[in-house]
């Protein structure tokens, strides 16, 4: 089992995390890019230096260090993520449950949803130089909107009482009902329009990824199992 684990989580990370950065290049990385020229006043917004410009006009502005930084980080991320989704996989494994690519699919779907969405609509990807409240508090918020959706998604999946799923729905609520730490003033020198087109690629990305992710995941847990 503990070999099986390893192996699905090492390719299906790896492969997806490769992935992503190629996504990441495509999609994201000119937003950054773009972003980056408001935030040292390259740019100014409602500025005549900003008329006229895309994201898609900074693609070009390559860092070979930068982006061999961004694939392996990305590699290792995505490895990370993998062997949480292949833990969870592991355990209805055991009980009894059937893992192909198909449920492997679902599996992704659940991870993107806690790990991706739920903090999401509390914290929402950022660009470079957006206002936020402290660090710290954002994190505590973070990981405890990831805890609590992760719990409610298993007693979805797995609970077989109203009880527990009345509970998974209370898990699913309470981080959005304390709500996500937000500064007193929202400033930033990056248009709005900018950052709302980055994190709705940043998550539409995400969804891609963590599907990829699962569906592997489910294939080569259900090879291993023919091997």
């Amino acid at each position: 089992m503990l070999t099986r684990v390893i192996t699905t989580a090492l390719f299906a990370g790896f492969i997806t995390g490769i992935i992503a950065a190629i996504l990441q290049f495509a999609l994201i990385q000119p937003l950054l890019l773009h972003a980056e020229l408001f935030e040292n006043g390259t740019l100014t917004h409602f500025g005549d230096a900003g008329a006229g410009t895309t994201g898609h006009m900074v693609w070009l502005g390559l860092d070979p260090q930068r982006d061999l930084l961004s694939i392996l980080f990305s590699a290792i991320i995505y490895t990370g993520y993998s062997f949480l989704l292949v833990a969870g996989i592991s355990l209805a494994a055991e009980q009894g449950h059937h893992i192909s690519p198909r449920s492997g699919l679902i599996w992704g779907f659940a991870g993107f949803i806690a790990l991706h969405l739920a903090p999401a609509m509390g914290l929402p990807p950022e660009l470079p130089g957006a206002g936020a409240a402290d660090v710290a508090a954002r994190q505590v918020w973070w990981f405890g909107t990831v805890a609590a959706t992760a719990l409610g998604l298993w007693l979805i999946a797995f609970g077989k009482s109203p009880i527990t799923w009345a509970i998974a729905v209370l898990a699913l609520a309470i981080p959005h009902i304390i709500g996500a730490p937000h500064p007193d003033l929202f400033t930033g020198p990056v248009p709005p329009e900018l950052a709302a087109h980055f994190s709705a690629r940043a998550i539409g990305v995400g969804l891609v990824c963590w599907s990829i992710l699962g569906l592997l995941a489910g294939y080569f847990w259900s090879k291993e199992a023919d091997s």
